[in-house]
């Protein structure tokens, strides 16, 4: 068990019975979540064990069935089909899951985000105000690209957290949203964005030899100015420098909607030779991270290495191959918080973050009412991995 697990002190009363119900999309990352607490409750030691207060605390497995079968027409419903009275529920939702299909009139239909929240809401109805508390895991928030006005246009956002919470749901936990100030929508009820910083530092650590972890040889980097807080805080934690890219758009024209893009502008100091970190919170069609990429090569920087939250790869990975082929990047991360391709996990650029455990913690954590606001803030544990790789101990 690890050094973490075993310094929390969870002997309070849990607030419920912990039920988890992963809906489809969601159904790997669930199951690994569901086999950490099975193992940590399994061997945690704890006098109340047997109290009425902690029945139900060690199970074989949380997660509750739940299915939300179709009509013909396309149309669904949510079905729980076990008792959900008085538990602490937690519904893990993958809105990104386009693998998933449904019958439409005899056409085959891939699941949109719009498909997935809307199964979402019928597990919620289907509860019928019946548990303790309805925590929502949501890693990539639905609608969350669209979360500001800038002509007469819909609030997709804000209007969904409002409908979580007008149906009952306490908590949404959601992973480095768009734009945090989303949450001011509901500002009465809980709402947690939650970065990776600490499994990219982790898995890059662990997977790439050769890293001087200090600013003189590598440099963190912001693709945009909107995710400069990221790039600030990693930089920090780890002491090295940053810098970021702004984009030069010509507003005397519009092509597509928009300003085109007439150059990328980068702020900082030299990267010559020196390893970068681009980091972002989520890589679509991937090409203004390999402009990026791309632009930082011209300026003699040493090795590229990406790290996102959320890898949609809209548009496929051949672009990516090309860009490693081409030796301007050496490395993608992204987690498993969304659902990732075969071809994807098969690439040799590619390195998987796994987001269970940590997902796992804080279901275990929040289920005791105890506070999680150590796991929010990873400063400990990345000093923790950082010193390991200086003194060239394994990192597991």
């Amino acid at each position: 068990m690890s050094q973490h697990e075993e310094t929390r002190n969870l002997e309070t009363i849990p607030v419920g019975s912990l039920g988890i119900i992963p809906l489809e999309g969601c159904k790997s990352l669930g199951e690994k979540v569901n086999d950490y607490l099975v193992e940590w409750r399994t061997v945690r030691e704890s006098e109340h064990k047997e109290s009425l207060a902690f029945s139900g605390y060690q199970r074989d497995s949380y997660i509750l069935k739940a299915k939300v079968p179709r009509f013909g027409s396309g149309e669904a419903k949510g079905v729980i089909l076990e008792s959900v009275r008085g538990t602490d529920l937690y519904l893990l939702v993958d809105v990104a899951n386009y693998s998933l299909t449904y019958s439409l009139c005899g056409k085959e239909n891939h699941m949109s985000p719009d498909d997935h929240y809307q199964d979402l809401k019928r597990i919620i109805a289907a509860v019928g105000g019946k548990a303790r508390r309805i925590t929502v895991i949501m890693p990539f928030l639905y609608e969350s690209r669209q979360h500001k006005r800038t002509a007469r246009e819909s609030l997709d956002c804000a209007i969904a957290l409002q409908e979580m919470v007008n149906m009952g749901v306490d908590n949404i936990l959601t992973f480095d949203a768009h734009d945090p100030r989303v949450q001011n929508a509901i500002p009465l009820h809980g709402f947690e964005t939650i970065r990776p910083t600490y499994q990219f530092i982790k898995n890059l650590l662990k997977n790439v030899d050769g890293l001087q972890l200090d600013s003189d040889h590598m440099m963190v980097v912001s693709p945009d100015e909107g995710g400069m807080s990221r790039a600030i805080y990693m930089a920090n934690v780890v002491g090295l420098d940053m810098g970021m890219f702004y984009k030069r758009r010509d507003y005397t024209r519009i092509v597509d909607g928009r300003n085109p893009i007439v150059a990328h502008e980068f702020l900082g100091t030299s990267v010559e030779g020196k390893d970068m970190i681009i980091i972002d919170d989520m890589i679509s069609s991937g090409e203004s991270v390999l402009e990026v990429a791309a632009a930082l090569k011209e300026r003699k920087a040493n090795r590229i290495f990406i790290c996102s939250t959320f890898g949609l790869f809209t548009n496929g990975l051949d672009r990516f191959d090309k860009a490693y082929e081409q030796g301007l990047i050496d490395r993608v991360l992204t987690t498993n918080l969304i659902y990732q391709t075969p071809e994807l996990l098969s690439r040799e650029w590619y390195i998987n973050c796994d987001m269970s455990k940590y997902i796992a913690y804080l279901i275990d954590t929040l289920n005791h009412d105890a506070s999680i606001s150590d796991l929010l803030n990873p400063n400990k544990r990345i000093q923790h991995v950082v010193a390991k790789y200086r003194a060239g101990e394994e990192i597991d």
